[in-house]
């Protein structure tokens, strides 16, 4: 079968890649393994630079990149230059700070020495998504490769042009061969890769039935996971929230990516006190926003990745205002080449709609009113979801203490949820389990390795 790489702005074939067969897929592994050997031996030091030098390349070749990646996923060109800038960032982040996290810790005990030491698995595979074709790639592969592990990319099919990029930055980076291999599979060839014994373990982002299927292989074959699914991020606004900086926050947490990112704010949960004019304001910025093709700089949203999600957003808008719900502004998809949506806000969304029950993966946002600060809280832990949440308050205290009660990996006050590399990002409930980034992320696929000495 194709890998087939389409414009979402025009819906035009842009490059078909072979599908790999399961006899090549395995022979990468044995590759990869073979690699380990000499990469989990080359020293910090030097696995440092070559890291520093794939920073390099990017920077680099930023804008070149970037057009691509708009390319082939719709992603406004702005947002594309800043997601590669990430990417460097975060290798230079585990250039510098990884060989300290890694360094054996000394532990008393009886013993006349004991210590545990941080040593790499070998092969890992990474199963990656769409949506941050680059970013969830580098920030994956850096702290695995800087730890001595080596990588194996099943990326999704729709961003084969990016996945190839990506393991090219590593060759051109002077990575030794086979050190990082973009594989050209399908989903259906995942767990014969799981199956093998020289796959140590296994990374996934994606939706939280891909972290299902992926989740019950690994468990077939006990081999270590790291899942970071959905989510349907709570956004609450108190009644003292300052209202300006919260409700620009608010239209750029839910529409960045075009709607189209796991931490992306999805309910806004408005006490009562403070809604109408969060209402009034944060649709009237919404209806503000120009959509049109990603290239152009002027533009704020550009098209959905693919069809289908076109079909799906348009099905959860149509069946929650079915349900009751009303549109503020939107709601329908734009007519025409390409697979756009119009920037959309609902209103009276309850339990029992698509729009409150699932997660809105596009430019849709939902409102929700909240009676007090502790009907806000229940709402916004009312979901299956946990991945992050903001909370927009003049009192620190306040937040804080909301913020501990909150089921989600991460919470922001006063500020839109993201991930830094110098912060652990994961989730909880169906949104996953397991950490990126930070020293949690580098441990996650390293042998904690207990040393004692009588």
């Amino acid at each position: 079968m194709a890998l087939r790489s389409i414009n979402p702005a025009t819906g035009e074939l842009l490059e078909s890649f072979a599908e790999q067969s399961p006899k090549e897929a395995a022979a990468a592994v044995e590759k990869a393994h073979q690699a380990f050997t000499s990469w989990s031996a080359l020293g910090l030091e030097r696995r440092s630079a070559l890291l520093r030098k794939a920073a390099a390349v990017l920077r680099g070749e930023k804008t070149a990149l970037a057009r691509m990646m708009s390319e082939e996923m719709g992603k406004p060109v702005l947002q594309a230059i800043a997601e590669v800038e990430k990417c460097a960032l975060v290798c230079e982040y585990y250039a510098k700070n990884g060989a300290a996290m890694l360094q054996p810790e000394r532990i008393a005990s009886d013993a006349a020495d004991s210590y545990v030491r941080f040593d790499p698995l070998g092969v890992i595979l990474a199963v990656m998504p769409w949506n941050f074709p680059f970013w969830q790639v580098f920030r994956f592969a850096a702290p695995a490769l800087l730890a001595g592990n080596t990588c194996l990319l099943k990326h999704a099919s729709g961003v084969s042009r990016c996945a190839a990029r990506i393991e090219e930055i590593f060759r051109r980076a002077s990575f030794p061969e086979n050190v990082f291999t973009a594989l050209r599979i399908g989903p259906a060839q995942v767990e014969a890769l799981l199956a093998q014994p020289l796959v140590r373990a296994v990374t996934l982002t994606g939706s939280d039935a891909a972290g299902r299927a992926v989740a019950a292989a690994a468990g077939r074959y006990l081999k270590k996971t790291v899942l970071e699914l959905g989510g349907s991020d709570p956004f609450v606004v108190l009644a003292d929230a300052p209202l300006s900086p919260c409700v620009a926050a608010a239209v750029s947490s839910r529409m960045i990516n075009n709607g189209q990112s796991c931490i992306a704010a999805k309910r806004f949960i408005v006490v009562r006190g403070i809604y109408s004019r969060f209402r009034r304001e944060f649709t009237a910025a919404v209806a503000g926003l120009r959509t049109g093709n990603p290239l152009d700089e002027s533009n704020d949203l550009g098209p959905l990745a693919r069809g289908d999600l076109v079909e799906e957003l348009e099905r959860q808008v149509k069946e929650s205002v079915r349900r009751g719900a009303a549109v503020l502004t939107g709601g329908k998809r734009l007519k025409g080449a390409g697979y756009y949506f119009q920037p959309t806000v609902l209103e009276g969304v309850q339990p029992g709609m698509p729009a409150y029950d699932e997660e809105l993966f596009g430019p849709v946002a939902a409102l929700i009113r909240a009676a007090d600060e502790k009907d806000a809280l229940r709402i916004a832990n009312d979901t299956a979801f946990g991945l992050g949440a903001s909370i927009w308050t003049a009192d620190r205290a306040r937040a804080e203490a909301l913020a501990a009660r909150i089921e989600a990996g991460s919470v922001f006050i006063n500020g839109m949820v993201k991930s830094d590399p110098r912060l652990p990002f994961g989730g909880v409930k169906m949104s996953g389990f397991g950490r990126e980034l930070s020293s949690y992320g580098i441990k996650e696929f390293v042998n904690i390795k207990t040393v004692v000495i009588s």
